[in-house]
């Protein structure tokens, strides 16, 4: 079937193709089939949509596929059914818990990009992944196919370091800090960095209120080459495409194949040319990994992972009970950041974790003596040389590094909640908090989200505050306040906390 191709102004989620019902009704086609145009040298793959929006002998091409591909307004196109792929075999072979080959792998991640395999099909691959599970050969070649079948950044500046937090503390900032300190010593640190899935705000969001995140892999290279650092989005660039993909999957199955995250993290390291790796995995309740020794079989997987991948993985298992400084939200993450490289001083949690994860890189990069890279990470924060990196960085993605924290807009509509009694901090709801600064808009909102006013341990008295909620809207503002009210997000108990009488 050939048919002339109509521009459509809408966005549907996946690769759209429109036909109309009587053209569908001549080709046999139904809605969801998977079909293929050719144009040229040109084939892509999409699900067919009928729809009255185009006319007989059109076919709709939606913004999702023009994101990707270049089309003209009436340009021809020939039309055929694509069938079934033959890595949904290998999909069922993983359902029914069979180990996958590399190659059947590396069938599977093309089809991926190539959108040979539908929604449903991708969903069906990732819960196998959850029931199954991956061994460590597949895992690897997942992580390399996930790579290959994307673009890859080749950098001279050499050696290479990188690190990553799998997430789930609220507030944590960290490599705000830690990116500068190690460009500031004359390593090379190319940080790519995800926006918010679950949580307030991704490394990401908070760096986008200072300067552009969203730059091409030829700015990265050239911006790393020159100063040996950058802070950006790496949902922008073309780095493991397949990723984007099945997390969207992961979203609304509500699942986190542990083969899959190990895949999906490294994959994108391995993209980078990173060498030197470190995972900061932390644990405590309300976090993704509650426990230490949960965080120590991680811990191994990623470092046996980055053997097969030829990377050397280091992983720092840290502290994640409670938030990581005093603020949750983009801007007010921003702000509090900014001030600690400005003044070399900051919240402890916030200065603890950076110069510690930031020591590990610099011993593990070589400029630093074994165990006194904390030390050194440390006088490069208070010196002002990390200022002066970021700075740098902020200028070269095109922002102001003149930018003051005091200058930084943050939700003017406020709400302050006190102790209802006198006591000591004995929980911060790690879970909580995310969800009142989500409540109040963040991180879409950049200035939404909240500011901590106490932490575990700290003693307070009835009336005192806790924490306050910004948000941009009275409504927003509202919703936090009810979410926040419903939670619980800072317990305070006395000294004696349980009274147990004679049975």
């Amino acid at each position: 079937m050939r048919a002339r191709v109509k521009l459509l102004d809408v966005y549907s989620g996946r690769f759209s193709i429109v036909i109309n019902e009587k053209d569908a009704q001549k080709a046999r086609l139904h809605p969801e089939d998977l079909i293929k145009l050719e144009t040229g040298k040109k084939t892509i793959y999409g699900d067919v949509v009928i729809s009255s929006m185009v006319k007989e002998g059109e076919i709709g091409i939606s913004r999702d596929i023009l994101r990707v591909h270049n089309f003209s307004e009436g340009e021809m196109v020939t039309i055929l059914p694509a069938g079934t792929p033959e890595s949904v075999r290998y999909i069922k072979k993983k359902m029914h818990g069979g180990k996958l080959r590399k190659v059947e792998i590396e069938a599977i991640i093309k089809d991926i990009v190539d959108r040979k395999l539908r929604d449903i099909e991708i969903s069906s691959f990732v819960t196998s992944l959850e029931i199954n599970g991956l061994d460590m050969d597949e895992i690897a070649a997942l992580t390399i196919a996930m790579a290959e079948t994307g673009d890859m950044l080749d950098i001279d500046r050499k050696p290479i370091m990188d690190v990553h937090s799998i997430g789930g503390v609220p507030g944590n900032k960290t490599n705000i800090l830690v990116v500068p300190i190690v460009a500031a010593a004359g390593l090379t640190i190319p940080k790519t960095s995800s926006r918010a899935i679950t949580s307030a705000a991704g490394t990401a969001d908070v760096v986008e209120v200072l300067t552009d995140v969203t730059l091409s892999l030829d700015e990265i290279k050239r911006i790393v080459e020159k100063i040996g650092a950058c802070l950006v989005w790496g949902g922008a660039l073309n780095l493991a495409p397949a990723d984007d993909l099945t997390i969207k999957a992961e979203r609304t199955l509500s699942i986190d194949p542990t083969g899959l995250m190990l895949a999906s993290i490294m994959s994108k390291k391995y993209a980078m040319g990173s060498q030197y790796v470190l995972i900061d995995i932390p644990a405590g309740k309300g976090v993704k990994v509650e426990s230490v020794e949960a965080a120590r079989s991680l811990a191994r997987d990623f470092i046996e992972l980055g053997k097969r991948l030829g990377q050397y993985v280091e992983v720092a298992i840290t502290y994640g009970g409670q938030p990581v400084g005093h603020t949750v939200g983009p801007a007010l993450e921003a702000r509090e950041a900014l001030r600690t490289l400005m003044t070399g001083k900051g919240p402890g949690s916030l200065v603890e974790k950076a110069t510690g994860l930031a020591g590990i890189l610099l011993e593990m990069g070589g400029v630093a003596p074994q165990g006194m890279g904390k030390k050194m990470a440390r006088e490069i924060l208070e010196s002002g040389k990390a200022y002066e990196k970021m700075r740098e960085i902020i200028e070269e993605q095109g922002g102001n590094p003149d930018v003051k924290p005091e200058e930084i807009p943050v939700g003017d509509k406020t709400y302050t909640f006190t102790a209802p009694a006198s006591g000591y901090i004995t929980l911060i709801n790690n879970r909580a908090i995310t969800g009142i600064a989500r409540a109040a808009g963040a991180p879409e909102d950049k200035g939404a989200g909240l500011e901590l006013h106490v932490k575990v341990g700290e003693k307070v008295k009835e009336g005192e505050a806790l924490f306050t909620i910004h948000a941009d809207s009275e409504a927003r503002l509202e919703q936090a306040i009810v979410y926040a009210r419903r939670a619980e997000p800072v317990r305070i108990e006395g000294m004696v906390l349980q009274r147990i009488g004679n049975i």
